[in-house]
């Protein structure tokens, strides 16, 4: 749905949100307060990216990156970065948000090239940028539920069950989870995982009344006994919003007091908590409810805040703690003409140390929870 041209996006559904598609605010409702004077010409949710006084900020304590230097002697860090439904698409700025978008950060990752399906696989300074292969040999669209159980335990799930299955998990994708949560794989050889993407009370309390059902990458750290972020996490700086910064949650959810940072601060943030697992996941579903609803330009802003939010994060990480890797489930925000799933590549980037090796070989979905496990551990999938 796109958003309202008097400055606020609001979303028709309130059970969007609930379900990780959307916001949580009816169609003519006003956010608490007024709005304060605008740092970008647009916001990730539709609406502007405010300057908050320093007194409403929360305390996260920020460093400078040399101070984050002492963790150089801990075991390697790996965060991974999960943007529902991107893919790599036509060079068109009227119909793909990546072709639109201005964002440097994100093109250096591929040698200076917009994520397009005529990119290719790039070795670039500092990163290696990967067209991956969502399909898994099953005729269709790939869907959300099997993508991502192929991301976080490494099996085929949608030849498992015959078909792409989505959005939210079946008992059967469930029971592929259970067995091979890369969550519970590395709990086993005494690794932290963590699941840094905070979710409101309403998401919560439905999902424990049986209401809503949890993705499959939020089911993979259920499994394994990893807290899954609430407001009070959010608050407390252990967990973060959907959009990043946080002002969605100010804005489209009507929590006034909730820490804001900008996208800069949010990707010093990622690095931050990174730090302090083995294994992190941060997920989004705002680009797979862009690539549904739309409109162009919503997507092209929340391009460009995730280019800040990146540029921040590697300005943090240094690569010899580990590893940062971007992917994604199926393609879909990447042609907002058809306002559905799509047949093409996802990008998988892989960046900081030991990128060369775990990249060797990475084509598929499939690929990428081995790898993790490899690299943190000496277990290795048959």
């Amino acid at each position: 749905m796109a958003c309202l041209e008097s400055v606020f996006c609001v979303y028709s559904n309130v059970s969007d949100y609930n379900t990780g598609m959307g916001g949580m605010v009816q169609a003519g409702r006003k956010p608490i307060g007024k709005p304060l004077k605008s740092r970008t010409p647009q916001g990730v949710w539709g609406v502007p990216t405010l300057d908050v006084p320093a007194k409403a900020r929360h305390n996260f304590s920020i460093p400078p990156r040399h101070s984050l230097r002492k963790v150089a002697t801990l075991p390697p860090h790996i965060l991974l970065i999960f943007l529902d439904g991107i893919g790599l698409g036509a060079d068109d700025p009227t119909i793909n948000p990546f072709a639109a978008a201005d964002t440097p950060t994100l093109n250096a990752l591929a040698g200076g090239n917009k994520w397009l399906a005529a990119t290719g696989r790039v070795v670039s300074e500092r990163a290696v940028f990967i067209p991956t292969d969502p399909r898994l040999g099953v005729s269709g669209r790939p869907q959300s539920a099997t993508g991502q159980t192929a991301i976080i335990t490494g099996r085929n799930a949608p030849t498992e069950l015959g078909e792409h299955y989505g959005p939210y998990p079946n008992p059967a994708v469930r029971a592929i989870i259970d067995e091979s949560s890369l969550f519970k794989r590395l709990a086993a050889h005494g690794k932290r995982g963590a699941y840094l993407a905070a979710y409101p009370p309403t998401l919560h309390a439905a999902i424990e009344r049986g209401k809503r059902l949890r993705t499959a990458l939020q089911h993979a750290a259920h499994t394994a006994g990893v807290r899954i972020g609430t407001v009070d996490d959010l608050n407390a700086g252990r967990a973060m919003s959907a959009d990043f910064t946080g002002q969605g949650w100010r804005d489209v959810l009507q929590y006034p007091d909730t820490p804001v940072m900008s996208a800069l601060e949010s990707g010093v943030r990622l690095a931050e908590l990174a730090y302090t697992h083995d294994f992190s996941l941060f997920s989004t579903w705002i680009t797979d409810e862009i690539g549904h609803r739309g409109p162009l330009e919503r997507g092209t802003t929340f391009l460009e805040v995730f280019d800040a939010v990146m540029k921040g994060l590697l300005q943090t990480w240094r690569d010899e703690d580990g590893l940062i890797i971007i992917t994604s489930d199926h393609g879909n925000m990447e042609d907002i003409s058809i306002r559905q799933h799509t047949l093409n590549d996802v990008p998988t980037v892989i960046i900081g140390g030991g990128r060369d090796a775990f990249s060797e070989g990475l084509a598929a979905l499939t690929d990428i929870a081995p790898r993790i496990l490899a690299a943190l551990t000496d277990e290795r999938l048959p």
